[in-house]
């Protein structure tokens, strides 16, 4: 509208006019600001993410660019502090939530978890449901997590195809009505994830519509992954530390398989194409995010969260050194902790997965690559339910807590769990290893059970393969140090924001056929009137 035009207005219609048009600037300028606030840290452009996965020295200024995405948190507080979960009465409690939601291939499917999407699940195609679809179970583990206060989440993409280009952490975040703070593990460089492989061993008749299906839309591909922290608090005090102990080379070992892979011609296109699958080149590496949260009703006042994903490709003990590097890092936090993720305890140096699993993970899971996976999976001599990386310790699969006894029973990750037990603040504080039946799901009184559920046989598992050996792992934890407890293990000490009724949402994560995730969703509840 022109200023002339305006003019021909009466005056009291003139003047409605201006003032709308001040409102829309005011809000344009606010949506500016913000949008500026949260896009804090330095995008990389498309050419980037080529010159990265081709040189292993990048240039100067592009070194110097990943160096500060990967040391940047993005944070985004939109909200004031909400009321924490209140149950009958006046029992009030901080509820934590932890998912790897396997980089959102299942989006829709996550955001309707999150936020109690009843329709979503109500309208399911029975093809798309599982075989013990139970609604009303459902429901309820998805309204469980929908009233978590912080939500922590592994595996978190933001502009890749395989995830149709959604910033995963914002999209949630906003969803849920919550503040949340992003912090990128890798950069996917990897040909086949930012569509630079050329299939150049493919001779098939369906090569250009595999081609067709890699290209990726080079002004949306940003490469990221990493953990978020979701929060119905605002997020203070958010930092990336990154492990000085990585376990395994994202870029340098990948890239090298690759090409020692692409030399061996006597190997079929089909072994070649399925060996690519299973390789995934990256910048970057493990890390934790942290953030504090602050309360009236939090003892002291301040929380601190610790988000991190610990290293799949390595063994225990590098774990555990990732493990003493996180201890390391909150040592003199003197307020209650909380440390959640995936935290990789399956007592081997990779992670049970299905070749039909890598395909989704790395390709995304339309039809086409649904199909593929088959056929690739049967091509390069392996069956659809056949393990890569399989676990050999079954005494300790689901419970890798249990005593080490060597030569007979052998538990390598019993040196994670007596490490975080045998750990202490400055302040003379421990994490809560507790087992009380009152406080924990099933009433067991064992270990952990406070806050990780415990089944009849170790602990109920968050990742599962269904193959011709059943394999059932506890690999994502939550670890508390609540107010005054020195003792890991004492139950007469106080139980001040120690942490209650850990439970894992198996119904709600097998509402899917193939599952929202590979991973399933655990809670705990942190009381504040104790």
């Amino acid at each position: 509208m022109s200023r002339r035009s305006i003019l021909h207005f009466p005056k009291e219609r003139r003047l409605s006019l201006v003032i709308a048009l001040l409102i829309v600037l005011i809000c344009s300028e606010s949506t500016l600001r913000a949008q500026q606030s949260v896009n804090n840290i330095p995008l990389l452009t498309y050419a980037e993410l080529v010159e990265l996965y081709e040189n292993p020295t990048p240039s100067a200024g592009l070194e110097d660019k990943l160096a500060r995405l990967l040391a940047t948190p993005l944070v985004a507080n939109r909200t004031a502090s909400q009321p924490v979960t209140a149950r009958a009465g006046s029992n009030k409690f901080i509820r934590v939530a932890a998912w790897n939601i396997e980089r959102g291939l299942e989006f829709d499917a996550v955001k309707a978890a999150l936020t109690r999407d009843q329709r979503f699940f109500q309208r399911l195609p029975a093809a798309q449901r599982s075989s013990n679809f139970d609604l009303p179970a459902i429901l309820r583990q998805s309204d469980e997590l929908r009233r978590a206060d912080v939500v922590v989440l592994n595996e978190v993409d933001w502009g890749l195809r395989r995830t149709d280009y959604h910033n995963v952490g914002r999209e949630l975040a906003t969803a849920m009505q919550m503040n949340y703070a992003y912090a990128v593990e890798f950069v996917e460089v990897d040909p086949l994830t930012i569509g630079t492989e050329t299939l150049d061993d493919e001779t098939g008749a369906d090569k250009a519509e595999m081609l067709e299906n890699i290209s990726v839309d080079k002004t949306r591909t940003l490469g990221l992954h990493g953990t978020a922290i979701l929060s119905r608090f605002p997020l203070k005090n958010v930092r990336i530390v990154r492990f000085v102990n990585q376990g395994h080379d994202w870029y340098a070992d990948e890239k090298k398989g690759i090409s020692v892979l692409e030399k061996g011609k006597q190997k079929s296109a089909e072994t070649i194409f399925g060996e690519k699958i299973q390789r995934e080149v990256r910048r970057g590496g493990r890390m934790m995010l942290l953030a504090d949260i602050e309360d009236a009703g939090i003892p002291g006042g301040v929380a601190t969260i610790l988000a991190t994903h610990l290293e799949a490709k390595a063994k225990p003990s590098e774990r555990v050194k990732q493990l003493q590097e996180l201890l390391a890092t909150i040592k003199s936090v003197n307020n209650p902790v909380i440390v959640a993720g995936d935290m990789n305890t399956s007592g081997s140096d990779s992670t049970p997965t299905s070749f039909q699993r890598e395909f989704k993970k790395r390709m995304g899971s339309k039809s086409f690559w649904v199909t593929k996976g088959i056929k690739y999976a049967t091509g390069v001599g392996l069956v659809y339910d056949v393990t890569l990386g399989l676990v050999k310790f079954w005494r300790t699969r689901s419970d890798p807590t249990v005593k080490n006894v060597k030569f007979v029973s052998e538990n390598p990750e019993e040196k994670f769990f007596t490490t975080l037990k045998d750990f202490r603040f400055d302040d003379g504080g421990a994490f809560d290893f507790r087992g009380a039946r009152e406080y924990s799901i099933g009433g067991h009184n064992n270990t952990l059970s406070d806050s990780n559920e415990r089944a009849n046989k170790g602990f109920a598992s968050t990742l599962e393969l269904k193959s011709k050996i059943d394999i059932q792992l506890k690999l994502d934890w939550i670890f508390v140090k609540p107010v005054g407890l020195t003792d890991p293990e004492d139950t007469k000490q106080p139980y001040n924001f120690a942490p209650q009724f850990g439970r894992t949402l198996k119904a709600l994560n097998y509402s899917l056929k193939d599952r929202i995730s590979d991973h399933s969703p655990i809670i705990a509840d942190l009381p504040l009137n104790r």
